[in-house]
């Protein structure tokens, strides 16, 4: 099941870049789906929903820790200017 959840994930990244939205919130899309597709492998496949409490804990601080970084860098790339490419 947590394959065809994994698969679903899959097809609908593909499926976003034939999806009329603004430039900004593909990525802000393609993200949440990443998000998403990290938490089925980190309850499922690394078999955390049946671990002990300290590897929760951890897990934890690392899936925050990622959030954290994900926030770092959709700042800088809502908050870059772009620059025309040479020529134009």
């Amino acid at each position: 099941m947590t394959f065809l959840g994994l698969m679903a994930l899959l097809l609908l990244t593909i499926g976003m870049n034939y999806v009329p939205l603004p430039s900004w919130l593909h990525p802000v899309a393609n993200f949440t789906i990443a998000v998403a597709k990290a938490l089925l492998v980190l309850i499922y496949f690394m078999q955390l929903r049946y671990s002990g409490k300290l590897t929760l804990v951890f897990a934890v601080a690392g899936f925050y820790w990622f959030l954290i970084l994900l926030a770092l860098t959709m700042s800088d790339y809502v908050t870059r200017g772009y620059l025309p490419f040479p020529g134009h």
